[in-house]
């Protein structure tokens, strides 16, 4: 149980359309990443599925049965906000047991359920304590058990790690990533982190001014973007685009190189430029060289290299990894 699929969803605020014309199907276990920039409709979209907002016209079946009148409680979707949205004054165990106490549930089996939940999220240690106590990623954790003990058909997350800092988003990232290994269960999960969506979907869904642009794993994304728009969102640091003499070489209006599919030479090369910026991280150096006619390239280069700004440099392209587009921006072979 668990597949959600939208036919020709569309939403409007008054007379702004915000969600054109969607139409998308979630299958049962996998995790799908909604990711676009801030605006591009991703969590209208969400909140469309979970029935907090009004679809304007279209349908929206969950397991094959239409779910788009039904009121969010009715659903069988549990969703994990940005805010943890925990009551103070309720222990954790308090907490995540709310909704079945609210369904009624005897205190026996919310015993049982709460203590499993906390088993799964490592929180057993924690369940007597305030939400004070613990820190964001605890809290976060307590979040996503009150979803979990209510054993809905999906879990919908609205960027649940967008409050915490560096460190906690790649250990919660891992942490949501082996929960849904654990119980299988269908996943959304919407976040403008193009990393977040890389490294945790099985399939991506790229949205852009309330308009799907592509969906597909995260390597068809990466080694196959169908247009300008997902080939410059998908990939850190982002592709290079190359206009004028350089792309006109090609029959195209533009090609696009990824930083990691070239090659920086102290000499020769297909282009040159001069080295400004260097950055440098331990396990790989971004170097932004300068050129005459295609502007600002990023190159990545493995480990340290010894290039500084100034440095005269040739740049060579992996010629089997450029990416074509034509005049509109599509991508072409």
């Amino acid at each position: 149980m668990g597949s959600i699929t939208l036919q020709q969803v569309n939403k409007k605020f008054g007379e702004v359309n915000v969600i054109p014309s969607i139409d998308l199907q979630v299958e049962e276990g996998e995790f799908v990443v909604f990711v676009g920039p801030s605006g591009c409709g991703k969590s209208t979209l969400l909140r469309l599925i979970a029935g907090l907002e009004d679809v304007t016209s279209g349908a929206v079946l969950i397991d094959g049965k239409d779910a788009t009148r039904l009121p969010p409680a009715k659903r069988q979707l549990s969703m994990v906000f940005q805010s943890y949205a925990l009551y103070p004054h309720m222990s954790v165990r308090a907490n995540i047991a709310f909704p079945l106490k609210m369904a009624g549930m005897p205190k026996a089996e919310i015993d049982a359920k709460v203590a499993d939940a906390a088993e799964t999220l490592n929180l057993t240690d924690y369940l007597d304590r305030k939400p004070r106590q613990l820190s964001g990623g605890q809290r976060q954790r307590v979040a996503i058990g009150r979803a979990i003990v209510r054993q809905p058909s999906a879990f919908l997350f609205d960027e649940p790690l967008s409050n915490l800092d560096a460190a906690l988003r790649v250990n919660m990232r891992l942490e949501i990533s082996e929960l849904h290994q654990q119980l299988k269960a269908t996943m959304i999960y919407v976040t403008h982190d193009q990393v977040e969506a890389m490294t945790m979907a099985d399939k991506i869904v790229v949205l852009n001014k309330g308009q799907v642009e592509q969906v597909g794993s995260p390597l068809d994304l990466y080694r196959s973007p169908a247009n300008l728009f997902v080939a410059g969102f998908i990939g850190s640091p982002r592709m290079n685009f190359i206009r004028g003499a350089a792309a006109a070489a090609f029959g195209v209006e533009t090609i696009g190189v990824r930083p990691e599919h070239m090659t920086i030479l102290s000499e020769g090369g297909t282009w040159q430029g001069t080295v400004g910026v260097t950055e440098h991280l331990g396990s790989d150096t971004f170097l932004h060289v300068h050129t005459e006619d295609m502007g600002t390239l990023t190159v990545r280069a493995g480990g340290y290299v010894g290039f500084k700004p100034g440095d005269r440099v040739g740049i060579t392209p992996d010629a089997d990894r450029i990416h074509k587009f034509d005049g509109q921006g599509k991508a072409v072979k």
